[in-house]
């Protein structure tokens, strides 16, 4: 990816380098403030959902107890990666991603004007939150966690959560409801400092030693690409090296943890840039920040990795990354399309339990429809 108004490299690696040792080492240990509180109930982090849909979200996310706007968010994110247009290939459609039977039941006119249409986002978000209320309300018996109990239900079926008296005993179900739950911790605004993350220090040390390395297009870091990287594929070897997996694409990134504000920036976060601050979906470059206001990072074509200033125009935000958080993620298909791997979608047939079943059919699960292609030109490096 490009990073297209990035600030010029410093005068020589050694004037950025001096000190930086100290700052990664200093700020990635300090102590910087309390976990992060619940998503539930709270408010979205700014820039994490596109602009035109947060109105909405917040709205629509305080519907019941059960729900808020960021688990709503991270429900939406997993779904279709926020593209309205988005259809599966069985069938299921819009933002939300309904499957026609269910979308009969619980559409809901969002936006006042008289029609409940699939297609429209905030028709699809009013329905999504109307959706996951009635079922927290179908299992409001059922003990434990209320929120944990409804995203089974929205995954396995409230039968199967009243039947087990809680989240049925089913991989995919059980890693559904953590990884919601992890992701919603990404899309909620701060109330405090968030906390600081001990493998940054050793990311930023694999990131140093590949300085100088010549930048290549889709770039992996493999012996067949002689080790050159493009700058999500920097970003993604730097956290692997500390045994955090992050995704492939700069945009999925961006959600593997909470967003500091710049003045919470410490060394290890991941930085984004964006074509348009107002939709996240336009991020086209990332760097990892190591202090001082710069960044390492695979800049473009023709360019090597090196130290850049983070403070542009096109600057949208920081990622803390966190292991839950990058986990928590929806993969992509390698197929080249972007689908998202993501599971049951609203009005499939929930498996049927069994004593011995540890996980629902997978052949039940769509795969959703790829989210909306980056704006950047033919020569940015979008991944």
């Amino acid at each position: 990816m490009v990073l297209r108004k990035g600030g010029k490299a410093a005068a020589t690696a050694g004037v950025v380098a001096l000190g930086f040792l100290g700052l990664v080492t200093i700020g990635t240990y300090a102590a910087s403030g309390t976990p992060q509180q619940s998503a539930n109930r709270s408010a979205l982090s700014p820039g994490t959902v596109p602009a035109v849909y947060q109105n909405a979200i917040q709205k629509w996310g305080s519907l019941c107890a059960e729900i808020s706007p960021p688990m709503l968010a991270a429900q939406l994110y997993q779904e279709s990666g926020f593209d309205p247009k988005a259809r599966s290939g069985v069938g299921a459609q819009g933002l939300a991603q309904f499957m026609p039977d269910t979308w009969g039941s619980y559409g809901t006119d969002g936006d006042g004007d008289g029609k409940k249409d699939v297609w429209n986002p905030y028709d699809a978000i009013a329905s999504a939150a109307v959706y996951d209320c009635a079922l927290a309300k179908d299992v409001a018996g059922v003990p434990g966690d209320p929120q944990a109990n409804m995203l089974a239900a929205y995954n396995a079926g409230p039968y199967a959560v009243t039947k087990n008296r809680g989240i049925p005993p089913y991989k995919e179900t059980q890693g559904y409801v953590r990884n919601i739950q992890a992701m919603a911790r990404s899309f909620t605004a701060p109330t405090a400092p968030v906390e600081v993350s001990a493998q940054s220090a050793a990311a930023i040390y694999f990131a140093q030693t590949k300085l100088g390395t010549l930048y290549l297009w889709g770039g992996e870091g493999l012996a067949s690409q002689g080790g050159r990287f493009d700058c999500s594929g920097l970003t993604r070897a730097a956290y692997d090296s500390v045994g955090i997996e992050l995704p492939r694409v700069a945009n999925d990134q961006w959600y593997a943890g909470p967003h500091p504000s710049r003045d919470q920036l410490r060394p290890g976060d991941l930085v984004f840039f964006a074509t348009d601050l107002s939709d996240p979906r336009s991020i086209h470059h990332v760097g990892i920040y190591v202090g001082g206001g710069y960044m390492i990072n695979a800049p473009h074509t023709n360019a090597v990795i090196r130290y850049d200033k983070i403070d542009t125009r096109e600057y949208i935000g920081a990622t803390r990354v966190t292991s839950d958080g990058a986990q928590a993620l929806p993969s992509r298909d390698n197929g080249g399309n972007g689908a998202v791997n993501a599971p049951r979608r609203p009005g499939t047939t929930a498996p049927t339990p069994a004593a011995t079943t540890t996980a629902p059919p997978t052949a039940a699960r769509p795969a959703a429809a790829a989210p909306a292609a980056p704006t950047a030109p033919p020569t940015a490096a979008t991944r």
